[in-house]
């Protein structure tokens, strides 16, 4: 740590309106809006966005009208981005309650209460304990914060909110009427490619090494693709996470469907045609699904499992480190409250550790309900307790690192699974009830990972801005707290809306929510003794495989296995769309000011669609309830026009940031994401 005392924005000494009761509302408004979206995203396309940036822009735009102080912005920002870190950990761990059997249905009997509880002891626990690291990896001059920079400077560049504002607000309007209008069937939303024959389809023979060849009655190297999906979320996704990963995510979704459905297909398609034969005529479209969810998705499982793994392990110096700042920082001296100066004060620690004491009590009860058991109860929430503490201040140290659009929480979710997952079949506990207390523990390690690292990030914000420790950890607190009574309701709207539609619901086609389908097969498998081993263990090997041929992210690669194609083709659009944004930028000369302007304007501009399509997604799922015929529908199936729209959006997403490059000599913008 330097010698030099770090001088924040605002002066310790100034005095500035900073907890103020409209700061706090919108930004509580903001977070429900930005978890909602971020759970209707994440449950259909396994992506979540940072709220950081959104939050920040929409509350400079809406403090403004009352004069508020860049110290208000700050706590409305922190208020409006938590709901996001709430949704992840919720959409990852509470479908696979469902998905699992272990509850069920997710109806509100059946699942609010303790759906709000587990998130409530997460979130609240999560910012316990990160406030017990809080000082000494906020100040450690080794982790950069991107992210947490990157909000401060969107601050201190306030006078740029209302212009970037528009870039959101005019984009969420677009973004949610297109997608209601292909929802009211002015043109389709998607299409399948039906009937793509890559081979040989009849009888064929086929040489097995010994003897002479063997008849074998074959269906050909035959599947069938989607199209890409008409979304303006899926493309502004692709966007945001740029070309690269979303040329991976898809390349996993190719290699599922064009290598290994019809190499399925070719070898036991005869086997099962008549499961799918109807008066001699068999839907090889059917079967190519068919074969895809109960064979392909669980070596995907695999796959990821694999990806999580590796991933922990290439950030292992992060979270030893993360491990020794959190013990170093719990065995120094806390300062007397009356000497610090405004940007020092923060819950004392005596404080912090009653309030654990009670959430551990807490979960004590939670899980005992699950169990029915005192013992395996015990255990469970001593593993919460000393894991939930460890990945808590992990997920802290890696958004120091890489920002918390990269945190893993995922991966360190699953460990956490396997472990409690061990213990219970150590234990004796089988069944429904020893899988409902392996996600239960699994759930509140994974919200109180993905809140302590987003509340890591805006005390970083706020050290950088000047702002009051204790006041963060206030508002953070009482956001949490509205955020998880509320959050139930989206997943369950979405849940019941596909339903009522004539989906499954979570873990089928319009809400496969990837990550709590593997959290439900896992659980399932060590517990319930369930799990497709062989195929697990294939798609394992094929994870080694791609760790061994340097692939980026093998996790990435098995979630577009997991995905519908039409879901990965849409995402890999919009990431091409960034590669053609920034090509036609850099080749009309743009300097570095202006190539920082069209990115931020680009980055806001997708935020907007996807923020659009998730809010009108919301809507669409509530007007399932309304009277049949009471819908509008135009009765055009036409996906041409739906080409059209793909070609309009990404049109937009190119060319509207490029209006907004501005001359050569204005100074460069705050970046937005890094």
């Amino acid at each position: 740590m330097s010698a030099k005392k770090y001088q924040p924005f605002v002066p310790e000494n100034m005095k500035m309106t900073e907890f103020t009761v409209r700061a706090v509302l919108i930004g509580i408004i903001l977070t429900l809006v930005l978890g909602a979206a971020n759970a209707y995203l994440g449950l259909r396309a396994g992506i979540t966005i940072a709220a950081t940036y959104p939050a920040a822009v929409i509350g400079m735009a809406a403090l403004r009208l009352f004069r508020g102080s860049v110290l208000e912005e700050n706590i409305c920002r922190t208020a409006g981005s938590i709901g996001e870190s709430v949704a992840a950990g919720a959409i990852f761990t509470l479908p696979a309650f469902v998905i699992a059997k272990a509850w069920p249905s997710f109806g509100f009997e059946d699942a609010y209460w303790k759906s709000t509880a587990l998130m409530l002891v997460g979130s609240i626990i999560g910012v316990l304990f990160v406030s017990l690291v809080r000082r000494g990896m906020v100040e450690d001059p080794d982790l950069p914060f991107p992210e947490s920079v990157a909000a401060a400077e969107i601050h201190k560049a306030g006078q740029r909110g209302a212009e970037a504002v528009k870039f959101l607000f005019y984009n969420i309007f677009i973004g949610g009427v297109l997608y209601i209008l292909g929802k009211f069937n002015l043109f389709a939303l998607e299409h399948q490619v039906s009937g793509v024959a890559v081979g040989t389809v009849g009888q064929s023979r086929v040489r097995l090494g010994i003897g002479d060849q063997a008849p074998f009655a074959s269906a050909g190297g035959f599947t069938s693709f989607a199209a890409p999906e008409v979304s303006p979320a899926y493309l502004g996704v692709g966007y945001i996470i740029g070309p690269k990963l979303a040329a991976l995510q898809f390349s996993g979704g190719v290699f599922a469907w064009a290598l290994m459905v019809p190499l399925l297909i070719y070898f036991v398609g005869p086997q099962i045609a008549p499961s799918f034969t109807t008066n001699g005529t068999t839907n090889w479209d059917a079967m190519a699904a068919s074969l895809w969810r109960f064979i392909v998705r669980p070596i995907a499982v695999g796959g990821m499992l694999v990806g999580a793994g590796y991933t922990l392990f290439r950030m292992r110096k992060s979270l030893s480190g993360g491990l020794t700042r959190a013990f170093a920082e719990l065995k120094g001296e806390t300062p007397n409250p009356e000497t610090m100066s405004r940007t020092e004060r923060y819950m004392s620690s005596k404080v912090v550790l009653s309030l654990i004491a009670v959430m551990f009590a807490l979960m004590i009860g939670l899980y005992y309900y699950f169990a029915q058991d005192m013992t395996a109860a015990l255990v469970s929430a001593s593993i919460m307790l000393v894991i939930g503490f460890f990945f808590a201040t992990v997920s802290g140290s890696l958004v120091g690192m890489i920002g918390s659009s990269n945190n893993p929480i995922s991966g360190l979710t699953l460990s956490t699974l396997l472990i409690a997952a061990l213990l219970m079949v150590a234990l004796g506990f089988r069944g429904p009830a020893g899988v409902a207390v392996v996600l239960g523990v699994a759930a509140v390690v994974c919200v109180s990972s993905a809140v302590a690292g987003e509340l890591l990030q805006d005390f970083k914000v706020g050290y950088i801005l000047g702002g009051t420790p204790r006041t963060i950890q206030i508002v953070e607190l009482i956001a949490v707290v509205v955020a998880c009574l509320v959050m139930y309701f989206p997943l369950w709207l979405l849940n019941e809306g596909d339903i009522k539609q004539g989906g499954q619901g979570f873990g089928g086609k319009a809400l496969p929510a990837p990550q709590a389908g593997l959290m439900a097969m896992m659980s399932q498998g060590i517990v319930g003794g369930e799990m497709a081993w062989p195929l697990v263990a294939v798609g394992m090997f094929l994870g080694i495989v791609m760790i061994m041929l340097q692939v980026r992210s093998p996790m990435l690669f098995s979630v577009g296995m997991y995905l519908p194609f039409g879901t990965t083709f849409a995402i890999f659009l919009g990431g091409m769309t960034r590669a053609l944004a920034d090509y036609l930028a850099k080749s009309r000369g743009f300097n570095e000011a202006q190539l920082a302007r069209v990115e931020n304007a680009g980055i806001l501009t997708a935020s907007g669609l996807i923020a659009g399509e998730a809010m009108v997604g919301l809507i669409w799922s509530g007007m399932q309830f309304l009277p049949k015929g009471s819908i509008p529908n135009f009765g055009n199936e036409s996906y041409a026009i739906g080409m059209i729209v793909i070609a309009g959006l990404a049109s937009l997403m190119i060319f509207l940031p490029m209006r907004n490059a501005g001359s050569p000599d204005e100074p460069a913008p705050p970046t937005a994401i890094m």
